[in-house]
């Protein structure tokens, strides 16, 4: 089984891109700390970085807008692992998250609101069978209570 579930505040804002076939990409990098004692019973704190990657058009919209600099974020993915040659030939690799389900911590009251119409809106279109664009990953956002797409 290959399942993840990390807390961490967002180190920067999220970038987004495109692939050569029109999809959106978006990598947001978090930081966790660990909290333990040493040997001499000395409190110390291990930080760690960790790159979330998120395809799609409807969550890179919304993690573009709200996942901002210092934004608690919980998520829930797998782990990936991109492997390659270097310019030298020599084999290299990286292993970050790609999620699959985002909860937002610490929120701002108005941007719970802006979330509720957000999601309200969703819902509105899904019923019509005017739902934008289902991503490849069936990534959801959980904002609280409210589940934003």
């Amino acid at each position: 089984m290959n399942q993840i579930v990390i807390e961490g505040n967002v180190v920067r804002d999220t970038t987004v891109r495109e692939t050569p076939r029109g999809t959106r990409v978006c990598t947001v990098p978090i930081a966790t700390n660990h909290f333990y004692r040493d040997a001499n019973g000395e409190t110390r704190k291990e930080v760690a970085f960790f790159d979330v990657e998120a395809w799609g058009e409807n969550f890179c919209t919304h993690l573009a807008r709200m996942a901002k600099k210092g934004r608690g974020l919980r998520v829930v993915g797998r782990l990936k692992q991109d492997r390659w040659k270097n310019q030298e030939g020599k084999s290299a690799s990286k292993i970050y998250i790609l999620a699959e389900h985002i909860d937002f911590q610490n929120q701002k009251p108005e941007e719970k609101a802006h979330s509720e119409a957000e999601s309200q809106k969703e819902t509105e279109c899904a019923a019509e069978g005017l739902r934008a664009e289902s991503t490849a990953s069936n990534t959801e956002f959980m904002d609280g209570d409210e589940t934003v797409f």
